[in-house]
């Protein structure tokens, strides 16, 4: 997850594709880790990766996405802690 996290934070790697076999539990832990670094609350975290995770959600990829703590990416003023809408991406 780290090495992942260092990849994804990196500005310079933007664009870029999260995915895994079957996108649930690998691109999940790493998509809550990177939430929790971005101050979403947990409630939210949890919310996102529940949904598409689906019946496959599993107690242990929520422990540790909640225990993982190696990032946080800084808030700029006034941003609040709340995900943004699930809008669909801005095509480039």
């Amino acid at each position: 997850i780290k090495l992942a996290l260092d990849a994804v934070l990196d500005a310079r790697n933007h664009p870029l594709l999260i995915h895994c076999n079957q996108g649930k539990h690998r691109t999940g832990c790493l998509v809550g880790c990177i939430r929790n670094a971005q101050h979403w609350s947990l409630v939210s975290i949890f919310d996102e990766y529940r949904r598409f995770a689906g019946d496959k959600a599993r107690v242990a990829d929520q422990q540790f996405i909640e225990r993982f703590r190696e990032y946080t990416v800084p808030k700029a003023r006034g941003e609040s802690t709340e995900p943004p809408s699930l809008a669909p991406p801005i095509q480039r």
